[in-house]
């Protein structure tokens, strides 16, 4: 486990929007990166059926890059734009 207190290393950090409704159906991840949200709603539905709702300057692990994976969608009425860093390999 990482100690999140030290700087971690990075491979690409990349800004997104999208657009308010949009979905993305069940997929993974492709590496492991923290994506922060910078203004909007993101939500983000887990295999268990929860659904979890990220809002500005809320910062999220994601790291499903093998089989469970989540959906994706930009809540409320709103676009979403995000902060996304992808951690190099640990």
């Amino acid at each position: 486990m990482p100690d999140w207190k030290s700087a971690q290393d990075v491979t690409t950090i990349s800004f997104s929007g999208t657009p308010a409704g949009l979905f993305s159906g069940c997929h993974t991840t492709p590496r492991r990166q923290f994506v922060i949200v910078l203004s909007g709603q993101m939500e983000i539905g887990l295999g268990d059926g929860s659904k979890h709702v990220f809002g500005l300057g809320d910062a999220c692990l994601v790291e499903d890059i093998t089989i469970h994976g989540r959906t994706t969608a930009t809540h409320g009425d709103h676009p979403r734009v995000t902060c996304t860093i992808s951690l190099a390999n640990q």
